[in-house]
Formats: structure tokens, C-alpha cells, sequence
């Protein structure tokens, strides 16, 4: 899962699926297979902006489609795109909702454990964090008395 989440986009492959998108935005409506294309690039782009940028159009394509195969896949990449701008609670979500779809989807049983490790993880780094915080100010105020009580 690591791979899938972690991934990078060749910025040409960004170049040229945008360029897709916008040229057929100059004569009407893009595909939904030219802003699939987009939205999935800009989903594994190294700035936070066209991240988010790629959620917005996925969760266009899911609004806008009937097909249920397609809105189960729009609901996981667009799992993908949250968990990769750490909003681990919508990211779940997502796989959740997938599952409710197909209860033994295998894809989304290992994004769900996927996601409930970076939680887990991240959470326990960020009360590190905070304790590590929390310590180093009682030194500080710890030595702010000491060196009060030996005037």
C-alpha cells in the first residue's frame, strides 16, 4: 500500500495529462477520462495545493457519475488523496463507504488497515511530540525557579 500512497508523479506525466484536461476545456467539457487522468496526477503531486486540487475534481467525477463501478473507484483514489494530505478521518471514510458497497473489497480492507496504522502512528508521534514539548518547558520553568530561589 506503501507504493500506491507514497507515489510521486512524473511532473511530464502531469504536464501532459493537464495539457489533455485543458485543451478539452477550451472546447466544452472535458472527458471524465482526461480529468480521471488529471485529478490522479495532481492526487500524487509533491504539493499540498494540487493535492487538493485532484480531491476536488474526483469528488466531481463521483458526484456526477451513475456508473457504480466508477464511483466505487472514485471513492478509493479519492481515499488515496486524503490519506496522503493526512485527513485520515475522511480517508476512512471513503474506504469505509466502500466497504459498506462490497464488504470483502481487498483493495479497501488493506487501505482501511493502511490508513488505521499512519493514524495510529502519527498519533503516537504527535503525543511524543507533545510530551517531548511538555518536558523540555517544566526544565526550562524548572530552572527559571532554581535560579529564582538562589537570589
Amino acid at each position: 500500500m506503501d507504493v500506491i500512497v507514497e507515489e510521486h508523479v512524473n511532473p511530464e506525466d502531469l504536464k501532459k495529462f493537464e495539457k489533455t484536461y485543458r485543451d478539452q476545456e477550451l472546447r466544452g467539457k472535458p472527458s471524465d477520462k482526461a480529468m480521471f487522468d488529471y485529478a490522479w496526477c495532481l492526487v500524487r503531486s509533491k504539493y499540498l495545493q494540487d493535492m487538493q486540487k485532484g480531491v476536488a475534481l474526483l469528488e466531481e467525477l463521483f458526484r456526477k457519475t451513475k456508473d457504480e463501478v466508477a464511483k466505487r473507484d472514485y471513492l478509493y483514489y479519492m481515499s488515496i488523496a486524503y490519506t496522503r494530505i493526512k485527513e485520515y478521518d475522511t480517508a476512512l471514510k471513503y474506504a469505509n463507504a466502500i466497504r459498506k458497497i462490497e464488504p470483502g473489497n481487498k483493495q479497501a480492507v488493506q487501505l482501511e488497515d493502511y490508513i488505521k496504522k499512519k493514524m495510529k502512528k502519527e498519533g503516537l508521534m504527535g503525543i511524543a511530540i507533545v510530551g517531548g514539548a511538555a518536558l523540555a518547558l517544566g526544565g526550562i520553568v524548572g530552572l527559571g525557579l532554581a535560579a529564582l530561589s538562589k537570589k
